[in-house]
């Protein structure tokens, strides 16, 4: 990744009782070539007053000690970049307790964008803040501070504190729970008058059945004990920013204190004729509660996925140790340590097997059921299940560094980061509860006003305030992007930001890379034409001939022996022609493998030459003494899933382009036997991404496919980017989405993971937008009882997790099977 996540950055501040007190700053540093980099960023900085640093050009570090307030640490950092290098962007990600609504969410973001150089992004759904920002001027420290001082809580998020979280949740739900019955007892019997009286001959003016005295004993606990959390959730808010800070709690609490206050002052005052309206104070409490505890266990919901990923990582591990094996903790493992795997264990982390042969079930990675096997030299990757062989293996990569370890990173990020289409709801949620307050305010002053009744002006005020829910709105993008990216991680679809999921519904034209993507990436020996000779026989001369040889197609030749278990002969008088092949000595015999016009006099099986070089495969002559022996054929093959993979893509609706640097006979050949109709051939690695520019020129959205390093150009100028996972780093880095296994067939499920999650937010947004246009009004004009108002505020949040949650029944068509949960 460009930026680090959540590097350790020392930034010790001064504590503002002791000016004097020195200052220490850890920087990262970016663009240190050499030795004399690392000391002229030590020479710009020691000029500044008081200032003492160190350069570290291996860890590309800068130590930096500020003695008392004579150089600010935006100067330090502000004197690095003018010496021509920079301090990268660091990203952290943050914890935040406290959060009700979609307006804390935006209140936190437009608090956190105040500080200079930081770019913030808060998930209501996740309760998480994801914070870029610039080491030296601003510190993680500082961060959590303006948080808290906004009146929220926050920490930084890492493994142990998501599990410390969970339990702080877990033990909040159970209180909050427990306080909800106690609420539901108070509320029944006011309820159940409420009714009773409804349903009376009489009305709404029988005698109350419930002396007023017991309603108000009944209705106080539930007002100021369980009710407490949104006065104080509303004093945080509008302390922090005023009523543009406002939130969904202000609503809750002056709406519920406006009936329960004048019910009490009725009461008190012995006003018989007035009704009295503590029912609808306690019931909208006890269902907003109520609502609120629903929906942290849908919301708990969207989490499943990531946590199934960290419950996958192995605790201990064997290794080997003055040879024996001693059981160790996983994390403890460092790359290079050799470590066993035993039948049925998992592999604790990412490595290369040295001895042994078995099968490793990948599919919790993968998504593939079928078991891959394992010998000495494949790679191994934490958490996948071993079967019944031992792998005896050398470990690679460790803690952050793992494959597994990748992935959840990658799912955390795309669950944190926001799509464009939920900038709409943002920029309403910013103003919707002041503006929410304001309507009500019109509304109780137009039916005292015009209609003379305080008491129908005050319950339809309350009905305005209780109904409206900003919640809807901040739940409807983040809850679906977190159940999609979380679906896709199961399928083996790493998805790396919700923009990137929202473009990838908008996809027209696929470009697709022929070698490594569509082609297996390996040149295999496919066909073998023998004249006079057995097929073994020319196999044998063949590949003996090669072995002196570094050309890849002389490694297939080499690898097509070996699997047919032919013992190699000696050559001699080995020399290779180039542009034309290699010839030798084999057995006696003066042997010329190559180009058919320089091998053979006179090619006898001519028809068939032709015919293979018809079919894209380049052709080898083996011949003695310039009469042909045998016309080996060697071609990189399709992925098995390749044509079926093109097939479905364009049965979808896209078009699908090959681009490839191969000559115009061979790349008809592969795009013919791979069903694709357009292809671009002779395209050098530098002009990939001309081309995919080229592509999008027509005003199309336009994606990209590859797996190689000459790949990533191509993959950042497309519009969205796919990496096929087992390809380089390069190409996953340039990437949108990450597709873990290697086969094209998860392009498909990738889009169609991304419409189905657009199509949930649309339909969330819809809901949320038709609630609020919908129920505002009809409270206003005063055809909602508070109650009911109450009600359906607390289920309108519930109903879009819920139907977010619906994603998770999406199921790859592409894939055998998906990660174990």
């Amino acid at each position: 990744m460009s930026e680090s996540i959540h590097e350790p950055i020392t930034q010790s501040m001064n504590d503002p009782t002791n000016p004097g007190l020195s200052r220490q700053l850890d920087l990262p540093i970016g663009g240190m070539t050499c030795a004399a980099c690392a000391a002229r960023i030590e020479k710009v900085l020691k000029r500044l007053p008081g200032v003492e640093a160190d350069v570290n050009l291996a860890a590309e570090r800068a130590r930096v000690r500020v003695a008392g307030d004579a150089t600010a640490p935006a100067q330090v950092v502000a004197a690095i970049e003018r010496a021509g290098f920079s301090v990268p962007p660091q990203t952290v990600e943050l914890a935040i307790g406290g959060m009700t609504c979609a307006a804390c969410a935006a209140r936190i973001e437009k608090v956190l964008r105040r500080i200079d150089g930081v770019e913030a992004s808060v998930n209501l759904a996740a309760e998480r803040a994801r914070i870029r920002y610039v080491p030296g001027r601003a510190a993680p420290a500082e961060l959590i501070a303006a948080v808290e001082k906004a009146g929220f809580s926050a920490r930084v998020a890492d493994d142990r504190s998501r599990a410390e979280e969970k339990a702080r949740r877990i033990a909040a739900y159970r209180a909050e729970l427990r306080r909800f019955y106690v609420a539901a007892a108070l509320t029944l019997p006011l309820l159940l008058q409420m009714l009773w009286m409804f349903g009376s001959d009489a009305g709404g003016h029988a005698a109350d059945p419930i002396p007023r005295w017991l309603q108000l004993a009944l209705a106080t606990p539930v007002q100021f004990w369980i009710g407490w959390r949104f006065y104080e959730g509303g004093w945080k808010a509008l302390r922090g920013g005023g009523w543009s800070g406002a939130n969904m709690d202000v609503l809750v609490a002056l709406g519920t204190s406006m009936a329960w206050a004048f019910s009490a002052v009725v009461t008190v005052l012995g006003f018989e004729h007035r009704h009295v309206y503590f029912e609808a104070s306690a019931a909208v409490i006890t269902l907003v509660l109520m609502g609120k505890l629903l929906e942290a266990r849908a919301k708990a919901g969207t989490t499943a996925a990531i946590e199934a990923l960290i419950r996958l990582q192995p605790r201990t591990a064997r290794i080997e140790r003055d040879g024996q094996l001693v059981e160790v903790a996983a994390d403890s493992l460092l790359p290079g340590d050799v470590f066993i795997v035993r039948p049925g264990e998992s592999v604790p982390v990412d490595g290369l097997v040295l001895d042994g042969a078995s099968s490793v079930n990948e599919a919790m990675l993968t998504g593939e059921s079928m078991p891959v096997a394992k010998a000495a030299g494949s790679r191994v990757f934490a958490a996948t299940q071993n079967a019944l062989g031992q792998l005896r293996c050398r470990a690679t990569g460790v803690g952050e560094h793992t494959l597994l370890a990748g992935i959840i990173r990658l799912v955390a990020e795309a669950q944190g980061s926001k799509a464009p289409v939920q900038r709409l709801a943002d920029r309403i949620s910013a103003i919707f509860v002041p503006v929410v307050c304001f309507v009500a305010l019109l509304t109780f002053a137009g039916w005292w006003l015009f209609a003379g009744d305080l008491a129908e002006a005050l319950i339809d005020a309350v009905a305005v305030l209780v109904i409206a829910c900003p919640c809807a709105l901040g739940l409807a993008t983040p809850t679906a992007i977190m159940v999609g990216t979380g679906r896709g991680a199961a399928a083996g679809i790493l998805v790396k930001n919700a923009e990137a999921l929202e473009r990838a519904e908008r996809i027209g034209v696929l470009a697709v890379d022929k070698t490594g993507t569509l082609t297996r990436g390996e040149p295999e020996v496919t066909d073998l034409i023998v004249d006079g000779i057995d097929e073994a026989t020319a196999l044998r001369l063949a590949a003996a001939l090669e072995q002196g040889s570094e050309h890849p197609l002389a490694r297939a030749v080499l690898e097509r022996a070996a699997a047919a278990g032919i013992t190699l002969p000696a050559v001699s008088g080995f020399q290779a022609i180039p542009g034309k092949g290699v010839e030798g000595v084999v057995d006696g015999r003066s042997l010329r493998l190559g180009a058919a016009a320089w091998a053979a006099d006179a090619v006898t099986r001519r028809d068939e030459l032709q015919r293979l070089q018809g079919e894209g495969k380049t052709v080898v002559a083996l011949a003695e003494g310039g009469r042909l022996l045998a016309l080996l054929a060697i071609a990189d093959p399709l992925r098995p899933g390749s044509v079926a993979a093109v097939a479905r893509l364009r049965a979808m609706g896209l078009q699908v382009v090959m681009l490839t640097g191969d000559n115009a006979v061979t790349a008809a050949a592969v795009a013919r036997a791979a069903g694709i109709d357009d292809f671009r051939a002779g395209i050098l690695p530098g002009d990939k991404a001309a081309e995919v520019n080229a592509l999008k020129g027509a005003g199309r959205c336009v994606a990209m496919v590859g797996d190689g390093i000459n790949d990533a150009p191509a993959l950042a100028a497309a519009d969205v980017g796919f990496a096929i996972g087992a390809g380089s780093d390069a190409a996953i880095e340039a990437a949108d989405l990450t597709l873990i296994g290697s086969d094209l067939k998860g392009v498909a499920d990738a889009i169609l993971l991304s419409r189905a999650t657009l199509g949930k937010i649309r339909q969330n947004l819809f809901f949320a937008f038709i609630y609020n246009v919908l129920g505002i009004p009809l409270a206003a004009l005063g055809l909602l009882n508070p109650v009911v108002a109450g009600a359906a505020m607390a289920l309108s949040s519930v109903s879009v997790v819920s139907n977010s949650l619906l994603l998770k029944r999406w199921q790859p068509q592409g894939t055998h099977g998906e990660r174990a949960s």
